[in-house]
């Protein structure tokens, strides 16, 4: 049974950092393409991060510089390390993987891209 499931959440001051966990269980993702979304409220779920089969990372510009996507060698955890966050980056995130390996151009990005996902951990930035 596939299963993703996201840790590692929380509340932050403005400038703070977190670091999310996912764990990824029941298939094998050494060939899959991995990414973290965050959907704010009242908002569409957007990719944040991404890092295909080969290693390659991707991110969108809001947080270049300030998060980082990594996986582990045995590709069953994935994770996001955030850091200076802001209070734009409060969101719901959530971890995905597919079957495919990486995709073209930005449909990373793209919710309907992935079949796999977690359920989510609340990151919450506020003075």
């Amino acid at each position: 049974q596939v299963e993703l499931r996201e840790s590692g959440g929380g509340s932050v001051l403005p400038g703070g950092f977190l670091r999310l966990t996912c764990t990824l269980s029941g298939h094998s993702y050494k060939d899959s393409i991995m990414a973290w979304f965050r959907q704010r409220p009242g908002n569409e779920g957007g990719g944040v991060a991404a890092i295909d089969s080969d290693g390659t990372t991707f991110y969108v510009d809001s947080v270049k510089g300030r998060f980082t996507i990594s996986k582990d060698s045995g590709e069953n955890h994935l994770y996001l390390q955030m850091d200076n966050l802001q209070p734009e980056d409060t969101a719901m995130y959530y971890c995905a993987a597919d079957h495919r390996e990486c995709f073209p151009g930005i449909l990373w990005r793209v919710v309907g891209s992935f079949v796999f996902w977690g359920r989510g951990t609340q990151v919450t930035v506020a003075t």
